[in-house]
């Protein structure tokens, strides 16, 4: 509303003059020039310049008087004011709620990425397994709580497929862990996402589910495969996202709405379910249609031959298992405890080949302390987690260094080149095997060429050619 201007309207407003109507001192002036007196018949009446007088000091006195004491001027009112929004008598005297800060846009950059192709009939991930791997179940680190589903599995593969969980879009787990690999990396090191290099090889994927101890990495850092599938994403070598970008990405990226829906019944996006759904992804990844595994099916001993071997093949699964030559059975002793062949124990695996925990092999890495890395116990110093051996062949190089290029360079190291290291495992310790054989320090197996063929060509039979060609587990992402 505007202020009045009181100055402009004073002369044409009735002024008091000390109580006195400017009217009536007009009135009087005007008596006293017809000889009239107005109820004071002692009072001399004023000239006409004392009244024009009283009529400039009065209109001083208007100009100078504060606006509130002006009286109501009829004549001239007040512009209306607006009319007010009705006041809630809750929101009197409260605080003014704090605007929601905007969220911040986790995809920016990203938007040239696809989107997955999915099939419309969902694949299988819980295939049933043959009995030998039943038999095995004890070895299962599948927790309680995290079940694979079909549904949660495949979240999974998205999840593991999109490069969108890299800081700059560029790589995705699937990226060190390729299926022709064997769920691994061909490279001695992996690439992180801005070109830097992985401390230690891509391990295998393969099998994962039934290493009992559950703890994963060549080091055991992480203590089950629901902590290792996001520590990846978070390395500030390998990915390079927080947990908060990590679920802001994904929670912002259309496509995983009716995923998570199918997998958790709700569409929300929590650290907690990422975890679960990669875990489930790759505890599907399972390795049992080799020709072991059908060679298996064949015979009622393990340690009889093959019928779907080599000669080769089957002097070389010898070797392994043992047939009573000085040197053999090394290799079972550690890659398939508890089987039938086994002096002790269950005696029923034949599925598992994989070390039960971490070991020192003698290779002697002083720069790499291994599982004594994470546990800051010196006695743990050069002993590092195994691989399955199922795939082996397409996973090289070998070694947590990736040190060794070839399968028979593997098979020729324990062989002859076991490194006798404080802490080597008791099983590579030379023992006196046959006339000849040394008392102390690393064994030696005593291979000649031909049985060092043999046992890479068994090795070459633990794989599962299926698996790596499965379209269940590539990438549903175009390239």
């Amino acid at each position: 509303m505007s202020t009045p201007d009181h100055t402009a309207r004073a002369s044409t407003r009735p002024v008091n003059v000390f109580g006195i109507s400017t009217y009536v001192l007009l009135a009087f002036a005007f008596s006293a020039t017809t000889g009239c007196i107005v109820n004071e018949p002692d009072i001399e009446a004023p000239d006409e310049e004392q009244v024009e007088e009283v009529i400039d000091e009065q209109q001083n006195n208007t100009q100078q008087m504060p606006e509130e004491e002006l009286p109501e001027d009829p004549e001239d009112p007040e512009e209306p004011e607006d009319p007010e929004e009705p006041v809630d008598p809750e929101d009197v005297n409260s605080d003014p709620e704090p605007e929601d800060p905007e969220e911040p846009d986790f995809l920016e950059g990203l938007s040239d990425l696809p989107a997955p192709t999915l099939p419309d009939v969902m694949f299988t991930y819980t295939e049933e397994l043959p009995g030998h791997f039943r038999a095995a179940e004890r070895y299962d680190n599948t927790p309680g709580n995290n079940p694979t589903t079909d549904a949660g599995a495949q979240l999974g593969r998205v999840l593991f497929w999109d490069k969108r969980l890299s800081e700059n879009g560029t790589i995705s787990c699937g990226s060190c862990h390729a299926p022709d690999a064997g769920f691994s990396d061909p490279r001695e090191f992996s690439v992180g996402f801005e070109g830097g290099l992985t401390g230690r090889n891509s391990m295998q994927l393969i099998n994962l589910r039934y290493y009992e101890r559950g703890a994963m990495f060549w080091d055991e850092r992480a203590e089950t495969l629901e902590d290792q599938v996001l520590m990846p994403i978070q390395d500030d070598v390998e990915m390079g996202l927080t947990i908060d970008e990590l679920v802001g990405r994904v929670a912002q990226t259309s496509y995983y709405e009716p995923l998570f829906e199918q997998a958790f019944g709700d569409s929300e996006v929590t650290e907690e379910r990422i975890s679960m759904a990669l875990a489930q992804f790759v505890r599907s990844m399972v390795s049992y249609r080799s020709r072991w595994d059908q060679g298996l099916q064949q015979v009622d001993d393990i340690a009889d031959d093959f019928p779907n071997y080599t000669d080769q093949e089957n002097h070389g699964k010898r070797i392994f298992l043992g047939d009573g030559e000085p040197g053999s059975g090394v290799c079972a002793a550690c890659h398939l405890r508890d089987s039938p062949l086994a002096p002790a124990g269950p005696q029923n695996n034949v599925a598992i080949f994989q070390p039960t925990a971490p070991r020192n092999n003698g290779l002697g890495d002083t720069a790499d302390d291994g599982l004594g890395e994470a546990t800051g116990n010196p006695n743990d110093n050069g002993r590092f987690k195994s691989p399955t051996l199922r795939n082996i062949a397409q996973t090289a190089p070998y070694m947590h260094d990736g040190s060794l290029e070839t399968l028979e360079d593997v098979v020729r190291f324990y062989n002859e080149g076991v490194r006798d290291v404080p802490g080597l495992d008791p099983i590579l310790q030379a023992r006196g095997m046959g006339p000849g054989a040394p008392t102390g320090g690393a064994i030696r197996l005593g291979m000649d060429d031909e049985e060092v063929r043999a046992l890479v060509a068994f090795l070459e039979t633990l794989t599962d050619e299926q698996i790596v060609e499965d379209p269940k587990f590539k990438s549903p992402f175009p390239r």
